[in-house]
């Protein structure tokens, strides 16, 4: 459509510039269907449920659960299914919270466009457009579909949130001689999503809703979310602890029916060995944990839509950014003006702030960043120095304007300003110092030359030139042949510059160890200047055209080092982020644009602001509510701490069921009876989970915050096969002191006493030597909640082998002696695990 004149545009859609009649509007409304983009769809309550019962390690405590009550061990059955039910609950209230929270920030710039249909102007919904409609622009307007231009006046369009360049793009009704290449640079088409800045126009439409190039953007980014970082790693430590309970359990349970003659007592035992083994707390703990990082980040003013998104961020060790109204203002800003020499000149400002003021056509962003650059007002207009006697305006051939003013000795002064290579053409002096001369050749390159210094910095520049007219021609009217022999007095230049903190965030998420690239639609010119500006060092660039050209695997080594990723197209982000992805990395990508939207669903967390789009606002896992960059490095710090105290659980309660499961095991061998009633394992378990709930309380070393942590299954793998047999060591020593010491070879109660309390409290005080890589209660101290639990679980543990419920849980009152043998076992334990957590931290890492 953009290479046909108007005429047979119009003919194609079989309609005039009177517009569509109603029936016709009907019929291709049947056809088409309305003007809606796909959105992404809001989970349904019974689905968002479906979706946190369906992670695996709820569905294994369930599992389990089933086979306690099936069984007729109701207490195991209430046990378990608590820890399932407290866990799912608190995931489902904070999604939906946040969910709604994000839902009430999202508004459409505009729900309206002006249509002629009948040869009737009226305003009707968006979605109520169809193909071949003829609509109106004007300024403020929003793009309302994919159009064709048939009629401009002075049109300007801000592609930003379809390209990424700030400076918007004319528009004109002539056929275009472009050819099949990047849509969006097509000069007579505007977009779904644009919104027009300056001018008015007229349009038909051609394509609505998913036909849209908004469309096509919004259908690729909705569905279903990819897993993350944070989903595959507590994937993979759910199906690590299946792989234990495959092998252990079946162990136990031949082990003791073989042995005891008494195969259901033996599964019952075996099944409470499977519920030993699993970290019953790791839903609620992995919650409590995530929400106490989203209500932290609330109070930033962050909202955080998925709470997995927050552990995401602390994982993160490559953060892609869109340049446009993230780093960058996002908005024009006069940055210089300057005499012919290069150097700062108040006149140069003072002449352009004239011409702005004094033009009476629609300013663009360029007039109107002149006007708020400095308040000249006061000093040039009211004061009534000058009056506007006349007007040249512009048009795209010239691509300048001129205003002609009489000042207070009734001097006209004809002020031009535009394109360098246009203004510099049309004169033949220059002022230098105050002094006026003729243009000399040599000195002219110079100052070309110091105009492609600016461009090269990223500036639009833009020239100023003037000329005395005669006072006995003072009723003249001027026009374009005035604009000869004009005397260059300067350049404006022009720049999206960067947010004042971005520096500052740029740097605090350098020194916390996250590589920050850049990826644009604008050209890299721009971008290595605004990366220069904040102190971004630039290894190398990638261009999208050389994107094109290499297949993932190529793509993923050179994105590796490449900071600048220039000349964008929305799928080359998304190829950019899988790439980065598929090379190990933890990936946040942040952006703000409708082009930013498919690369924001693909990364392990989007981020955008609360000005973005609706699209880009929808894909994102974390919205921020303040333009303030340096909230992404607090939000990374609490991601870490979040995923800190996760991580700890699962290192204390893995490696702790290890080893004493492993004891289980060992002692199934030998002894004639069973090492620990059912009903014993199950309370041992459940106290020593209780005195964990504290743990999202409990502070993070600083050191453990410097750099992004990941799920290393590996290294949890082999944490628990150097930690968990240690405590082994000490419940096989208190086999030996119940069975020799206390002689409990027939006295099966006083040896389930005596290991439940070895073990409960070794367990218990061990949390603190494992939640530090510090040396425990001298160098590092666990926050108070989880101190008084640890206290609160010991007492309730040893109180119950002399409580009224003794009996019923099988516990007898254990020697006096007992305690004293206990308190140098867990001294050793505590030293011999210190020294081991030592060594492993140096010959491993943390």
């Amino acid at each position: 459509m953009s290479a046909l004149e108007t005429n047979s545009v119009l003919e194609k859609f079989n309609v005039t510039l009177a517009g569509l009649p109603e029936e016709q509007v009907e019929i291709r409304g049947k056809e088409f269907g309305p003007n809606e983009v796909a959105k992404e769809k809001k989970k349904k309550p019974l689905m968002r449920l479906w979706s946190n019962i369906k992670n695996p390690l709820v569905l294994l405590l369930m599992g389990l659960a089933a086979i306690s009550y099936f069984t007729g061990d109701i207490r195991a059955t209430l046990v378990i299914s608590s820890m399932v039910i407290l866990g799912v609950v608190l995931q489902f209230v904070q999604e939906s919270r946040a969910d709604n929270a994000a839902e009430q920030l999202q508004a459409m710039v505009s729900t309206t466009a002006t249509v002629i249909r009948d040869n009737k102007r009226q305003e009707i919904p968006l979605k109520e457009l169809v193909p071949g409609d003829i609509v109106t622009l004007a300024a403020g307007d929003m793009v309302p579909a994919d159009v064709r231009m048939l009629s401009t006046k002075d049109l300007f369009v801000n592609q930003s949130s379809l390209t990424g360049e700030s400076v918007p793009v004319e528009k004109f009704s002539v056929k275009s001689e472009a050819g099949a290449g990047n849509p969006l640079e097509l000069s007579n088409i505007g977009f779904l999503g644009s919104d027009v800045e300056s001018g008015s126009g007229t349009a038909i439409v051609l394509f609505t809703g998913r036909n849209t190039y908004f469309g096509s953007l919004a259908s690729s980014i909705t569905g279903e979310r990819e897993i993350t970082s944070f989903d595959k790693g507590i994937n993979q430590f759910t199906w690590l602890m299946i792989q234990f309970m495959i092998v252990m359990v079946p162990l136990v349970f031949l082990f003791n029916g073989l042995s005891k003659g008494n195969w259901m007592e033996a599964f019952l035992f075996a099944l409470a060995v499977a519920v030993g083994l699993t970290p019953e707390m790791l839903p609620m703990i992995v919650t409590v944990n995530l929400s106490k990082g989203a209500l932290a980040m609330s109070k930033k003013k962050v909202i955080v839509k998925r709470l997995n998104a927050i552990q995401n961020f602390g994982a993160m060790d490559t953060l892609c950014t869109d340049k446009t109204g993230t780093i960058t203002q996002g908005k024009i800003v006069l940055e210089k003006h300057l005499d012919v020499r290069g150097n700062p000149s108040a006149k140069v400002l003072h002449y352009g702030y004239i011409n702005s003021y004094f033009q009476t056509g629609l300013k663009n962003l360029l007039d109107v960043a002149v006007l708020n650059h400095v308040d000249l007002q006061e000093q040039i207009v009211l004061k009534g120095d000058y009056q506007l006697l006349d007007e040249i305006p512009f048009d795209f051939s010239r691509r300048r304007m001129s205003v002609v003013v009489e000042d207070h000795e009734d001097d006209h002064i004809l002020i031009c300003k535009g394109a360098v290579e246009e203004i510099m053409g049309l004169c033949s002096h220059v002022e230098m110092d105050g002094e006026v001369l003729e243009v000399l050749p040599e000195y002219d390159l110079k100052r070309r030359k110091l105009v492609q210094d600016l461009n090269a910095q990223g500036f639009r520049v833009i020239a100023i030139a003037y000329k005395m007219v005669e006072k006995e021609v003072h009723d003249k009217i001027y026009s374009v042949k005035d604009e000869t022999d004009l005397t260059l007095l300067g350049f404006l230049a022009f720049l999206d510059p960067p947010k004042q903190d971005a520096a500052k965030a740029l740097s605090l998420l350098e020194a916390n160890n996250i590589k920050v690239k850049i990826l644009t639609g604008d050209n890299d010119t721009v971008t290595i200047s605004i990366c220069h500006q904040v102190n971004l060092p630039v290894e190398s660039i990638l261009l999208g055209s050389e994107i094109d050209e290499i297949d993932d695997k190529t793509l993923a080594a050179r994105a590796e080092n490449a900071t600048i990723f220039a000349k964008l197209s929305p799928n080359h982000k998304q190829r950019i982020i899988r790439a980065l992805q598929q090379d190990g990395h933890v990936v946040g990508f942040m952006g703000d644009g409708i082009n930013d939207a498919p690369a924001l669903k693909a990364a392990d967390v989007g981020i955008s602001v609360d000005t973005a789009v609706d699209i880009a606002k929808e894909s994102s896992d974390i919205i921020l509510l303040e333009t303030s960059l340096l909230v992404l490095e607090e939000g990374v710090l609490e991601g870490r701490r979040v995923f800190g105290n996760i991580i700890k659980y699962i290192k204390m309660a893995a490696s702790s069921n290890f080893g004493n499961m492993f004891s289980v095991l060992g002692g199934s061998i030998f002894l004639p009876f069973l090492p620990m009633l059912p009903i014993q394992v199950l309370t041992n378990n459940l106290l020593y989970d209780f005195s964990q709930t504290a743990i999202p309380t409990d502070e993070v070393d600083k050191e453990w915050l410097a750099r992004p942590r990941k799920w290393t299954i590996g290294e949890i793998r082999r944490f628990i096969f150097f930690i968990g047999p240690i405590s082994s060591i000490f419940d096989y020593l208190t086999f030996f002191l119940m069975l020799y010491v206390f002689n409990a070879w027939n006295n099966p109660a006083l040896f389930h006493t005596g290991w439940f309390v070895e073990s409960l409290v070794s367990q218990t005080l061990i949390i603190h030597v494992i939640r530090t890589n510090r040396i425990p209660f001298i160098q590092s101290r666990a926050s108070w909640p989880l101190i008084i639990t640890s206290i609160i679980i010991l007492g309730i543990g040893i109180g119950l082998t002399f409580s009224p419920l003794a009996g019923a849980l099988g516990f007898v009152a254990l020697p006096s002696t007992y305690w004293l043998y206990l308190a140098g076992m867990i001294v050793a334990y505590i030293l011999l695990t210190q020294v081991i957590k030592t060594w492993f931290f140096q010959r491993f890492g943390d």
